[in-house]
């Protein structure tokens, strides 16, 4: 009855698990959920009051596929003064929140036994939507003593003839960890002289700790510049995951303009009033509500990173970006599917199986969430490994 193409989708694990831990919770049960990836902040009022004036004022009709020419230029606006990115309105197209930009991108650029280059630990995303589209993915493996981050090594040598796509999140999920500008030129500079494509996910580029600053791999030089497509959105850092706004930027219109054309042919266009509460979220215009949760999730990172490296048998890095923790738990249980589905059963407390983001003995902890449930919640934790897997 099916399709064969779909048959090579799973269901995403960390929606499954956030759909559980609330399944749970309506049912009148105790639980501490850890596991989604949205902020926990209300979308800032300014973006709220422009899609009430959009509605108040009859715009609800089509716009154009890429989107309106007054959301690209907010959108170009924002790419030259954050990223020092000059695009044009007409290098950008507007999607259905970051997630569907890549698919759309994985679509329209790869055939059948393309390889796509992923650092591993992955967003759980990325490898399903590349076999999806018939590509193979090709995993660099990382791990606590080099920060989670591939070296230029790595990916030289997982260079084929075959390679299509190089897939660099930065700041990463599940790990929080950044690259410097001086990593991504080392990165970037292997890639010359080749025909590899960058996907760069800078959808967490915002919410970065201890001062550090962020540069968008497309920025480091003109080479750079030329094979990078730019992925970005406002779930994350405009605390707007339900308004479903991302968008893809590249110099390269042939891109562009298969992009729209599978547009035309799906969604057609993003909901014209997310539209217009886009562009408060991308003008500047929201810069201190950001700013307020960006600090918040540098707060509850150091809460939360102190506490669980206090619980025995654990550990974790602490994280420059993003709002996880990728808590290693190998010295109690290297199976953490069964650690996770343990955890939430015995102790109330729904965090994410490392093994869906490709690297078993860990699980991500997202400290998208008040703080008293975060002390709570690792308390239970503690808890748990205590009863369960004290040596």
């Amino acid at each position: 009855m099916l399709s064969q193409r779909i048959s090579l989708l799973s269901e995403s694990i960390t929606v499954a698990i956030s759909s559980l831990a609330k399944e749970l919770k309506a049912q009148g049960k105790d639980i501490l959920s850890f596991s989604a990836g949205e902020p926990d902040f209300d979308t800032p009022e300014a973006v709220k009051n422009a899609a009430i004036q959009a509605i108040k004022s009859g715009f609800s009709k089509y716009t154009a596929v890429s989107g309106t020419p007054e959301v690209l230029k907010a959108v170009a606006d924002k790419l030259l003064r954050d990223n020092t990115l000059s695009y044009k309105p007409s290098d950008i197209i507007i999607n259905v929140g970051a997630k569907h930009s890549l698919f759309s991108l994985f679509e329209v650029l790869l055939n059948s036994g393309d390889e796509v280059i992923i650092p591993s630990p992955y967003w759980v995303t990325y490898p399903e939507l590349v076999g999806y589209c018939g590509g193979k993915s090709v995993f660099l493996s990382t791990n606590d003593t080099n920060t989670f981050k591939i070296t230029p090594k790595q990916l030289k040598e997982a260079i084929t003839p075959k390679t299509r796509i190089f897939v660099l999140n930065n700041p990463s999920n599940p790990t929080g960890s950044l690259y410097s500008k001086e990593e991504l030129t080392a990165l970037a500079d292997v890639l010359r002289g080749t025909d590899i494509l960058v996907i760069a996910d800078e959808i967490y580029e915002k919410l970065l700790f201890d001062g550090l600053k962020f540069t968008s791999f497309a920025s480091l030089n003109a080479d750079a510049f030329e094979r990078t497509i730019t992925v970005n959105g406002l779930s994350k850092a405009a605390a707007m995951p339900g308004w479903r706004f991302g968008y893809i930027a590249t110099p390269k219109q042939e891109i562009i303009t298969a992009l729209k054309k599978l547009q035309s042919q799906s969604v057609s266009n993003v909901t014209s009033i997310v539209q217009k509460a886009a562009i408060p979220a991308l003008d500047g215009t929201i810069d201190k509500d950001i700013e307020m949760m960006r600090a918040t999730f540098e707060k509850r990172r150091d809460l939360a990173a102190s506490a669980l490296n206090r619980i025995e048998g654990i550990s974790v890095v602490k994280p420059f970006g993003a709002f996880y923790l990728f808590v290693n738990i190998n010295n109690i249980c290297e199976d953490s599917m069964l650690f996770c589905k343990e955890l939430l059963e015995y102790a109330g407390v729904a965090v994410v199986p490392g093994v869906g983001f490709g690297m078993d003995g860990y699980f991500r902890f997202s400290y998208a969430t008040d703080e008293n449930s975060i002390i709570k919640g690792i308390k239970r934790i503690e808890d748990f490994i205590k009863q369960n897997y004290a040596k």
